[in-house]
């Protein structure tokens, strides 16, 4: 009982850690290290745990972002998203439900992965769905280096904190695009006017009407492979020095 009223605490100081979060200022990765962190306080038994968020495009089931609480969770997520495509994270997203192994070396779900994370020492696993309502934004995935450390009670609290896990790391995404976009559009808005300075250069010295001038810078970017707004800058600045040099001589 009492190692049972243990476990809850650390599940609810788990759960009141997540809804900290988006209250102070950390970037998506730097929030999704503190909720790899946490996940291994809710959960009993885990020695690390790591958080892998997809991108929120649905046709891309690619993921957008990984952080993990220990160097050897990194290394096993290396493994089991860019190595192998195999293992506890994958098969939890792509079936929405939890999955663990109590010996991952002879596990036959990974016949891949299973083997070689055991040979690194680590043999339970522990992985769950990051769910919203119609659609699944993420995985858990929590590790112990001994055998049969999860059982289904760490299962049922692993599942009551992924459950607002998945809303906190889905809103820092939804934030921290939103931020991405706004820099891109301050970006275009703080070019749009050597570009338009560019097109009028370009329709003063040919004739040509803008949609042709845009055209042709746009042709230039792909050529030098260069930005719109480089290509725009450079015509304006070769514009102004020919100026110059007129006015020189």
């Amino acid at each position: 009982m009492r190692e049972a009223a243990e476990h809850d605490a650390d599940l609810r100081a788990g759960i009141e850690d997540l809804s900290g979060l988006l209250a102070g200022s950390l970037g998506l990765p730097e929030l999704l290290a503190q909720v790899a962190a946490f996940t291994c306080r809710a959960i009993p038994g885990a020695d690390g745990a790591a958080v892998t968020l997809l991108r929120t495009d649905p046709e891309a089931s690619t993921v957008a972002e990984l952080a993990a609480s220990a160097p050897f969770v990194a290394a096993i997520d290396e493994i089991q998203y860019v190595t192998l495509g195999e293992g506890p994270g994958i098969t939890a997203v792509r079936d929405r439900r939890a999955v663990r192994s109590g010996s991952l070396g002879g596990e036959k779900m990974w016949p891949r992965f299973g083997p070689r994370v055991g040979r690194m020492g680590v043999h339970s696993a522990l992985a769950l769905p990051l769910l919203l309502p119609g659609r699944v934004v993420g995985a858990i995935s929590v590790y112990a280096h001994g055998k049969d450390v999860f059982d289904a009670h760490a299962e049922e609290l692993g599942e009551l904190f992924a459950k607002p896990a998945a809303a906190a790391v889905h809103n820092a995404q939804v934030l921290a695009e939103a931020l991405t976009l706004n820099a891109q559009l301050r970006r275009a808005l703080s070019s749009r006017p050597v570009i338009d300075q560019a097109i009028g250069i370009i329709r003063g010295r040919t004739g040509r009407s803008a949609d042709d001038a845009f055209a042709q810078l746009q042709a230039m970017s792909q050529s030098e492979h260069r930005k719109l707004a480089e290509v725009a800058a450079l015509v304006v600045d070769e514009a102004v020095r020919r100026a110059h040099a007129r006015k020189s001589s």
